[in-house]
């Protein structure tokens, strides 16, 4: 039987998966190492709980109902073989606007400027689709030639029909976007949509 490879999803989240920093400067960011999947979204686009869905991990990234509650870029080492990367959200609610400016710089240069970072991960409410905060960041990521893909959350909320008339309409929404991953899975922290294929898909950046 041949030994299981980091490109098996399964395996791969099955690892320890640990915190290894925070940042909210640019100086403090760790020296690139790792590949990196980066995950962008909306204040309570449900971040948190897709990333402890993942990792199989209840308390790995820390879930809120307060709106703008990461605030800072936090940095999970995946077995050594992956960096799952977890961005301050975007549209947030009851934060100052200098706080908001701050962020905003912090990801505009992480985005621009990280060697390593293979793909970001824009995650979509599947019940309310894209807002002028999703769209300005993929403006950015277009410009940067940076890959990255929408990710629906919180799938289980809607009924099948209702899932497949909002996936259409996001497709059709990016099409004309180079930077952007044709495909548009659908998950649900809760139910458990979706999470193995997208294992399996980001196992495919490990080192």
């Amino acid at each position: 039987m041949a030994a299981p490879k980091a490109s098996d999803g399964a395996w791969l989240f099955a690892q320890e998966c640990r915190f290894v920093a925070g940042t909210e400067t640019l100086e403090r960011l760790p020296p690139p190492g790792l590949p990196e999947v980066a995950f962008a979204g909306r204040s309570n686009v449900g971040k948190s709980s897709l990333l402890n869905a993942l990792t199989g991990r209840k308390h790995l990234a820390r879930v809120s109902n307060t709106p703008g509650r990461t605030q800072q870029i936090n940095f999970f080492d995946l077995g050594s073989h992956l960096m799952l990367v977890d961005l301050p959200g975007h549209g947030y609610a009851k934060v100052s606007k200098s706080k908001v400016k701050g962020w905003t710089k912090l990801v505009d240069s992480y985005i621009r400027g990280r060697p390593n970072l293979c793909r970001i991960l824009l995650l979509v409410d599947a019940n309310v689709g894209t807002k002028d905060a999703d769209e300005t960041l993929m403006d950015l990521m277009d410009e940067s030639g940076l890959s990255y893909q929408i990710v629906m959350t919180k799938a289980d909320r809607l009924k099948p029909a209702a899932l497949e008339k909002m996936r259409a309409k996001l497709a059709a929404q990016v099409r004309k976007r180079p930077a952007c991953h044709p495909e548009i899975p659908a998950t649900s922290a809760d139910a458990g949509t979706g999470i193995a294929e997208l294992r399996q898909a980001l196992a495919a950046f490990t080192a």
